[in-house]
């Protein structure tokens, strides 16, 4: 009994390399073992945790600014209060105040919004934009960032509308799970605009490195989808990253005949 057991081990642990879900958890008789039920409620305190913790704007606008791509304008939605926005997800969609927003000429704009996860803007968001910056600024002019707060996506179109780019990049906390509480998301939408809907963004989640994807792997598919949307005219469903396909069209390939 005991060799199999140690052979069920093995599997699961196998498997466990491959995904973080959970998985072969066992039992102790009718229930789980402790030590796994008490790992799902640290999880679960976790992601309550990242949804309620507020993001230090003042600390981040710092780290932000010194990516070098400007001084960053904060910005809030019409939510009041964290409890406000998350039984109000229309009112943060909608701005209270972008009167401090200048526009001007820019390809690019990058909005860094706390979502569902402000932790996850705090961990990974200003790596992230220092790999976008890196990726697209030799080929495009890029605003200098907003940072939003009580934001959902769609208030990424009026910050947008208001800062006159022809794309914007939301970069924000997405809900956090039992298994990553600091997943990062980008919504892409070419001409935004308000009243645009999601079927004219396109996603690129689970952004939390090492377990998830990376920040310059992250950037690659941002650049080739903004290239994409310039070509087509749009973004959302008609458009579809091609980064993958591009890198495997680089690669010099030799073919071998037997």
């Amino acid at each position: 009994m005991s060799g199999v057991e140690r052979r069920d081990d093995e599997f699961w642990d196998g498997l466990r390399l491959t995904t973080q879900a959970r998985i072969g958890l066992g039992r102790t008789g009718d229930a789980l073992p402790t030590s796994r039920v008490l790992e799902f409620r640290s999880a679960h305190a976790a992601a309550r945790d990242a949804v309620h913790m507020p993001l230090d704007v003042e600390a981040f606008a710092a780290e932000v600014e010194a990516v070098g791509v400007g001084k960053p304008v904060a910005v809030t939605s019409r939510a009041e209060s964290r409890a406000e926005y998350l039984r109000r997800p229309d009112l943060g969609r909608q701005p209270k105040d972008l009167s401090a927003i200048s526009a001007g000429e820019f390809d690019v704009g990058v909005v860094l919004s706390d979502g569902l996860s402000p932790r996850a803007l705090m961990d990974h968001g200003t790596q992230m934009l220092r790999a976008l910056v890196s990726e697209l600024s030799g080929a495009y002019s890029i605003a200098p960032p907003v940072i939003a707060t009580e934001a959902r996506v769609a208030l990424g179109d009026h910050i947008a509308e208001a800062m006159g780019v022809r794309t914007v990049l939301v970069l924000i906390g997405e809900r956090p799970g039992l298994s990553v509480a600091d997943s990062l998301g980008i919504y892409l939408t070419h001409l935004p605009a308000p009243g645009k809907s999601d079927a004219d963004r396109n996603c690129i989640s689970n952004i939390h490195p090492p377990e998830g994807l990376g920040y310059e792997q992250s950037a690659k598919i941002v650049a080739s989808l903004i290239a994409g949307a310039r070509k087509l005219g749009r973004s959302g469903v008609a458009l579809k990253d091609t980064s993958r396909a591009d890198a495997l069209e680089n690669l010099d390939v030799k073919v071998i005949s037997e």
